[in-house]
């Protein structure tokens, strides 16, 4: 059953529409609606607000702002992850930035709100902001550490002679802008109270942290705090913290008593969550002339905000890719009154592959390789900066099967030397890499009295297969069809998780439900022999199977409802657990990641520089699937997400104000059904043992991870001229075009 391509067992209800995501529930009592008013100016202070006008607009039930909003719990930087920490909001008139919540108007219709809280009068205090990234990168320091503890700096060697003493070296910057998750369902929810508690229907990637990180900032009883999300439309890291939105309506609904509702915009999303910071990255590499790497540096510096330091892990990916015996990794982070970074998918990877992939087809380029063979030929044998063994890599075989099925022998060695009619062609290549994660995790299965088998975790679907490959796994082994397992998900009440985000959840969740099944399958095996009514009664255990709803022990079977009716009538239950990656030894003694190999071929318009992608080929190394139809989605989807960071997506701010403009799906661009041909996705068969007793690793990220750099690669190799300002647009390519014939 591991591995099928089984269709996605909530797929009925979601075409449906019976599967209900937050803004969606209806609770007993009508709710009310609210509605964020955020600030006008990007730095300084509320001097005067006047909410009189609001206040007696039609139906509006109440105007919180800095005045009226409840005593919050404080931000506690000593809890090691973000996500779980304490998250303010209306706290006070300082605006650290443009579109940050200055009010919330509630209201008994959405419309009433929205209106209302255009009657919102705020003077402001304006201070100068620091918004121009270029301006004020001498500003940079540097951070101790990146993403989750991820050490900033790292130096093995001695870089600088290494780098020196090379025949051939590249010294190039990239640069990357401001990007946002934009999933299909934006940030909402629906928060109930009842007496003392609050029940919230949230979209939220990790239940267990929305639960802490709403009591902490209401500074209440965490077991007064009920998290409901069994369908999330999306998040792609920005639903792994909470928002305003939650805050606020939790709020609202507590000085109400009355359920209440808040939706962000799609021009709200831009202000009120989080972003992945624009970035400058300086990628040095120094070669012999055999195309053997001496040295290899990768220097990033990015945006944070003041108040909230968050590095994006850019350049760690570097330190796993390539053997070369000089390296040096550094982040450094510019203060700017913008709004929190934050993960977005592929968090370091998918900017940081974007450059260092781009630089090594510039080493190709100059070396006159191909660029296959250098990566082939730098493949490391170790981890380059851990100095220990990997766990599973397949890289090459990932590049030469790449090769091999996408015709590769044919690519033009020569820049801008095809032409198909008007279309300049261009093939180009990159590598994939992404660390593979664990995070502490726990499942309940339950075998009801009529066979059937109940999964509970915290554990959340994003729309990505977790109800489907969690019935596969329980299915398989309890020897079960999948109609006889049913899977909840998302709620407070369960085992917690780190619920989905980082490529960690299908196989964190499906390898503590493997342990949880195992755990039940010895309760179940342990009662049946010790049972005298049981056919099953004292047998040797040794080679006992569970098949067909059966119990099977030495020629003799029972079925398991008949176990569990006798013994347990209410009921047999197990736990799995699985801990964090740090107390799991060989997440210290290997080096684990996935792999994959991009290839894209481009068409490039010779008069207008219009770019497009004619076709595209990823092959890649996961470790076990669980879901051959699922995976193969999240692969896919992540190619497509890469040609929007080396095509299209561009959240531009403009520097005077802090304020994107491009705050809307017509000017933020991103990859749409007519910009994407048939992409063909190959998966290797495999299994890594040292990752977990599954072999399994994640996939939601992988597909993005140098998907980018491939078709910028190809834009190179269609016209020979090289664009380092991501992404790639017309202005940007059309004067470096290679002049049309007569």
């Amino acid at each position: 059953m591991i591995g099928q391509a089984l269709n996605r067992v909530d797929g009925p209800l979601k075409v449906a529409g019976r599967a209900t995501y937050a803004y969606e529930h209806w609770v007993e009592a009508p709710p009310l609606y609210g509605f964020i008013v955020g600030a006008t100016i990007g730095k300084g202070r509320i001097a005067r607000i006047d909410t009189d006008h609001a206040e007696n607009a039609p139906g509006v039930r109440m105007v919180m702002t800095h005045h009226n909003a409840p005593a919050q719990g404080p931000r506690d930087e000593s809890i090691a992850v973000e996500y779980w920490r304490a998250k303010p909001a209306l706290a006070g008139p300082e605006i650290h930035h443009y579109g940050e919540p200055v009010a919330l108007v509630v209201a008994a219709t959405f419309e009433q709100a929205r209106a209302a809280a255009e009657l919102v009068d705020v003077e402001y205090a304006a201070e100068p902001g620091r918004f121009d990234f270029a301006a004020h990168m001498d500003d940079a320091y540097a951070p101790a550490v990146v993403g989750p503890g991820i050490p900033a700096d790292t130096t093995v060697g001695d870089f600088d002679a290494g780098f020196d003493g090379s025949a051939v070296k590249i010294d190039q910057r990239y640069t990357t802008p401001y990007e946002l998750s934009m999933p299909m369902e934006p940030h909402a929810c629906l928060v109930e109270p009842q007496g003392e508690d609050l029940t919230v229907y949230v979209s939220s990637q990790i239940v267990d942290a929305a639960h802490a990180s709403l009591a902490a900032t209401l500074d209440i009883d965490p077991a007064r705090v009920h998290i409901v999300a069994p369908y999330i439309g999306g998040g792609f890291g920005s639903k792994l913290n909470i928002h305003a939105e939650t805050i606020l309506a939790a709020m609202a609904a507590r000085a109400l008593d009355r359920p209440v509702k808040v939706a962000l915009t799609r021009q709200q999303v831009f202000h009120l969550t989080g972003l992945r910071p624009t970035s400058s990255q300086r990628v040095r590499l120094g070669a012999a002339r055999d195309g053997r790497l001496a040295a290899i540096a990768h220097d990033v510096t990015m945006h944070t905000r003041p108040d909230r330091e968050f590095g994006e892990p850019t350049a760690a990916p570097t330190r796993s890719l390539y053997a070369a015996p000089s390296r040096s990794t550094t982040h450094r982070l510019v203060p700017l009154d913008l709004p929190q970074g934050e993960d977005v998918r592929a968090p370091g990877e998918a900017p940081g592959l974007l450059a260092m992939e781009s630089a090594m087809d510039e080493l190709a380029h100059a070396l006159e390789m191909d660029p296959v063979e250098l990566r082939i030929r730098n493949e490391p044998s170790v981890d380059p900066e851990r100095n220990v063994p990997f766990s599973e890599r397949r890289l090459v075989e990932c590049l030469r099967e790449g090769a091999r099925r996408f015709g590769w022998e044919r690519r033009p060695t020569k820049p801008a030397s095809v032409r198909d009619g008007r279309w300049l062609v261009g093939y180009g290549m990159a590598a994939a890499i992404r660390g593979h994660f664990q995070g502490p995790t726990a499942v309940r299965v339950r075998m009801e009295a009529d066979g059937t088998v109940v999964v509970q975790s915290d554990m959340t679907d994003l729309g990505t297969g977790t109800y489907t490959v969690l019935t596969q796994v329980a299915a398989e082994a309890l020897g079960l069809t999948p109609d006889q397992v049913r899977v909840e998900l998302g709620h407070s009440e369960f085992p917690a998780s780190w619920g989905s985000g980082g490529s960690w959840g299908a196989s964190n969740s499906c390898t503590a439900l493997y342990r949880a099944c195992h755990a039940l399958r010895e309760k179940l095996l342990s009662t049946a022999l010790g049972d005298t009514r049981s056919p099953l009664h004292l047998l040797d255990p040794a080679g006992a199977s569970f098949s067909d709803g059966d119990l099977n022990v030495a020629g003799r079977s029972e079925p398991m409802s008949e176990i569990v009716a006798r013994n347990h009538p209410d009921g047999m239950e197990a736990d799995g657990e699985i801990p964090f990656m740090a107390d799991d030894p060989n997440y210290t003694d290997y080096s684990i990641h996935t792999y994959g190999a991009h290839f894209a071929e481009v068409g490039v318009d010779a008069d207008t520089a219009e770019i497009r992608l004619r076709r595209m080929l990823g092959v890649f190394s996961v470790g076990q699937v669980l879901n051959a139809k699922t995976v193969r989605s999240q692969l896919l989807g992540g190619m497509i997400w890469g040609v929007g960071a080396a095509l299209e997506e561009d959240a531009f701010m403009d520097p005077r104000t802090g304020a994107f403009a491009t705050r809307d799906l017509a000017q933020y661009l991103v990859p749409v059904h007519a910009d994407i041909p048939d992409i063909d996705v190959t998966v290797l068969d495999g299994y890594d043992d040292k990752a977990n007793v599954l072999g399994s690793k994640g996939a939601g990220e992988l597909g993005i991870c140098g998907a980018g750099a491939a078709v910028a690669n190809a834009v190179f190799n269609a016209t020979g001229t090289r664009v380092r300002d991501f992404p790639i647009t017309l202005e940007k390519l059309l004067p470096g075009l290679p002049p049309m014939e007569a």
